[in-house]
């Protein structure tokens, strides 16, 4: 079965090697990525040349993601773990220490990110171990103290959160400078920028890409995210609905509609949207998924997501192409009801967006075979997603940076280089090329798009319809038998 949708996996100790990265992508996984909260630079390194060996022995373009750790908030060292019940009292200072049991019910902690502290107001919420504790502020000055609401056991190092509080800290660390600097060196194709609260935090990030064409995703995790989103996206090449963080952050029962509504608008502007988090968890140790999370998968798939995500599944389970193939095939089911006409209804964002939707249309009423699209940027495939067609988009461009950026990118299969500038040559290469792969068919109708001048990005100008005698044509002409509207072309 064929999907339109994409899979992003992450890697790690269970599935970092050539041999399980090939099984990854021959299952279905179409992005893959490098979580930079955990491992060094020689580990990130290591996998990352495994990505690139894999999919040149597979055949087949792969995007990968360097997901950037962010400022992570997180309780210092205690002496021991505490075990907390309703109506302990904590105390949050604002040095460093070792965090203690001061008496009974009293406890005293410190935190890596004591500047918050200040900013913390009474009967506000701080959630300890990653939500699973939940406290109320009742004190707050020098020290913060707050009250303890449900029993929970409390260890070192475990993350912490402030749902109501506005933090407003700079979410590029010291470390996440050093590792996109290392992202980059190495030429990754995305990288996800964690605990986004505005634009201006997406702004510092792309200055640190000094000029290199990466692209930008924006994970959106906290509630002053969700509020400034459309800034958000506007400076963004992309979202993640990050909902690990994001469940704490704001109530859990928001979850589903601010998942909906980030999807909703990432569509309607024509830039990806991942959702990630427990998409599949279940399977980390188990060689099925629940019912639930099934339908979790295919749920997002129906409300229009680009990329479905895997974390711990992927990374450490004990099965990880079982999980992708387990993804693939929820996913390619599931788009037998998608609602691909909704996206028709979308207004023109600018006069390129006509064509592209002219494309899309009529590939769609003559029930083609595919669609075939150079790109120079990108922006042609990405416009053309933005309609969801029935018709599936094989993409080339002249840049294989620019090829790996479409991987991301709905019902978009990124195909290969094209160097020829002639469009007769453009068209070989195109219907050859999808002939070795064995995606073409030779009796089939195609609709194919070129631009000129050729390789510039918004220059898309040209719709062809190709029938079983002009695929025929393409395949055996020689230069002689080039028209001369062609080689006027050049």
């Amino acid at each position: 079965m064929e999907k339109r949708t994409k899979i992003l996996a992450t890697l790690g100790p269970a599935s970092h090697s050539v041999e399980m990265i090939e099984g990854l992508i021959n299952a279905g996984a179409n992005m893959f990525r490098l979580n930079f909260s955990h491992g060094s630079h020689e580990y990130h390194l290591e996998t990352l040349n495994n990505i690139r060996t894999a999919m040149k022995n597979v055949g087949k373009t792969v995007g990968i993601l360097q997901d950037i750790s962010g400022p992570k908030v997180r309780i210092g060292d205690l002496k021991e773990p505490f075990e907390l019940y309703r109506d302990d009292v904590i105390t949050f200072l604002k040095d460093e220490i070792i965090g203690y049991k001061k008496a009974d019910k009293e406890y005293v902690v410190s935190i890596n990110y004591p500047d918050i502290l200040a900013k913390v107001k009474i009967d506000e919420y701080i959630y300890l171990y990653d939500g699973t504790i939940r406290a109320k502020v009742i004190e707050v000055g020098n020290e913060v103290k707050a009250k303890i609401e449900n029993h929970g056991i409390l260890s070192s190092k475990k993350g912490v959160n402030f749902p109501n509080t506005v933090i407003d800290i700079d979410v590029i660390t010291k470390k996440d400078e050093i590792d996109i600097a290392w992202g980059v060196e190495n030429e990754v194709d995305y990288f996800a920028i964690s605990f986004v609260q505005n634009a201006k935090d997406m702004k510092n990030a792309r200055k640190l890409l000094n000029g290199y064409k990466g692209k930008l995703i924006a994970k959106i995790e906290k509630f002053d995210a969700v509020a400034n989103i459309d800034e958000i996206i506007e400076a963004s090449d992309g979202i993640m609905v990050a909902r690990g963080d994001l469940g704490i952050e704001v109530p859990y029962y928001d979850v589903p509609t601010i998942q909906k509504m980030l999807i909703k608008k990432a569509n309607l502007v024509g830039i990806p949207v991942i959702t990630a988090t427990q998409m599949l968890l279940s399977m980390t140790q188990n060689e099925r998924a629940t019912r639930a999370e099934i339908s979790d998968v295919a749920n997002a798939v129906l409300d229009g997501t680009d990329v479905v995500m895997l974390s711990e599944e992927s990374a450490v389970g004990e099965d990880p192409i079982n999980v992708v193939d387990t993804m693939h095939n929820i996913i390619a089911k599931t788009e037998d009801i998608y609602n691909f006409d909704k996206q028709y209804k979308f207004p023109y964002l600018d006069e390129f967006d006509v064509i592209q939707a002219t494309v899309t249309k009529l590939a769609d009423d003559l029930k083609a075979n595919g669609i075939l699209a150079i790109t120079s940027s990108g922006k042609s495939a990405l416009k053309m997603s933005r309609y969801r067609p029935r018709t599936p988009i094989f993409t080339f461009t002249h840049k294989k940076k620019v090829l790996n950026s479409l991987t991301a990118i709905w019902g978009v299969e990124p195909i290969g280089i094209i160097k020829e500038a002639q469009a007769s040559k453009m068209f070989q290469k195109m219907l050859k090329s999808l002939d070795e792969i064995g995606k073409l068919k030779k009796d089939g109708l195609y609709v194919a798009t070129v631009g000129y001048p050729v390789g510039m990005p918004g220059s898309t100008n040209t719709i062809k319809i190709l029938t079983p005698s002009e695929i025929e044509y393409y395949l055996n002409f020689k230069d002689k038998d080039i028209k001369p509207k062609d080689k006027k072309s050049k």
